[in-house]
């Protein structure tokens, strides 16, 4: 079945997304996915994009897109890439700055897609576990590597490293780069974006998917400084120079500049994340802190796959992963409040305790 495949593929597992249903009666808590729409003034600049410019190739800079971005974070052109959605600026990252056959280091539990970029493209990978309360053992990142990769906040935990450690961590590595995914950090974390200006191992990476809604659009970002961004365009230019389409330029575009909507929509889910919590601490689950738009839960008395069965019995989607020292975890998505409502009144039959004031 593999006869034609080259021999890099033969052996790697791809990263596999969390499901897609067709039935849209379900509520999908599993993909982290923002309840809200996107910014009115996005959706007005794609209507306004679809027209005869179609026929013309988009701009393979997104010059707009990043005047944009450096104008809301105080940075110059040249510190900025865009690419289509975050996975892609970060597979652009591990071919540009880690070299075939040498070894990155990141955490035991964290965003699975990492692992595969290494075996794709010949990067040997270690990782080190999180403490068992699953925060960041920085100790443990400070040199003996050659680049080193930190969702922050972390996937699935959502638990944040703060400024101070990814501060130590950069100065441990400093002849090697230091990849900061920041894929949930508008949801109440501390961007080490301003770090930038001081550390030029430092690559910030962002995306549109999460706060501002555009998962569908398909944007990411990366901030650095300029000889970071040139090692992108360099890969990027070496396999499609257009990568982000005239309507995705647009909308991201008219988003990043929307910022009291943004700022609004960010709130709610943060809010409906404590409430949420709250409401889970009572039924007896286990929730860590999160600065993400999903926290991650368990239950001394149910397993995470009964959990996870029985939650999709009752019409509701949420991501489990049969891992080691995480298997009895729920990672649930914030969505609206009605449906943390409806997540609460199901996870409460489910634990017995159905009836009981929470």
């Amino acid at each position: 079945m593999k006869e034609f495949w080259s021999d890099r593929i033969q052996n790697i597992t791809p990263y596999t997304p969390g499901e897609q249903p067709r039935d849209r009666k379900l509520i999908k808590l599993n993909t982290n996915e923002n309840p809200y729409p996107p910014s009115p003034r996005a959706l007005e600049a794609i209507r306004q994009g679809t027209g005869e410019s179609l026929r013309l190739y988009p701009d393979p800079a997104g010059t707009e897109l990043v005047q944009a971005l450096a104008e809301i974070y105080g940075l110059e052109t040249d510190q900025i890439f865009v690419g289509n959605g975050s996975d892609e600026v970060l597979s652009f990252a591990f071919q540009a700055f880690f070299d075939r056959g040498s070894e990155i280091v990141f955490p035991d539990i964290t965003y699975s897609f990492y692992p595969v970029y290494a075996n794709l493209f010949g990067i040997r990978c270690r990782t080190v576990p999180l403490r068992e309360d699953f925060t960041l053992p920085v100790e443990l990142f400070l040199g003996g590597n050659d680049g080193i990769v930190i969702a922050n906040p972390n996937a699935p935990t959502g638990m944040e490293t703060g400024t101070d450690g990814i501060r130590r961590i950069l100065e441990g590595n400093p002849e090697q780069v230091v990849i900061v995914d920041e894929a949930y950090v508008d949801f109440g974390g501390e961007s080490v974006v301003p770090l930038i200006r001081d550390y030029p191992n430092l690559l910030v990476v962002q995306t549109a998917s999460k706060s501002r809604s555009l998962a569908g659009l398909r944007v990411g970002f990366a901030f650095g400084q300029p000889d970071l961004i040139a090692g992108l365009n360099c890969v990027k230019n070496s396999v499609n120079s257009y990568t982000l389409d005239r309507l995705a330029i647009a909308g991201a575009t008219a988003s990043v500049r929307d910022v009291d909507y943004f700022d609004a929509r960010r709130r709610w889910v943060m809010e409906t994340r404590e409430r949420t919590a709250k409401r889970l601490k009572a039924l007896g689950f286990t929730v860590l802190p999160s600065k993400a738009n999903f926290i991650f839960v368990s239950h001394p008395a149910v397993s995470g796959r009964e959990l996870f069965s029985g939650l999709r019995r009752e019409g509701i989607l949420v991501r489990w992963f049969d891992q080691p020292r995480i298997s009895d975890f729920l990672r649930i998505t914030i969505g609206t409040d009605e449906e943390m409502d409806a997540l609460g009144t199901a996870l409460a039959r489910l634990t017995g305790m159905e009836g009981l004031p929470v």
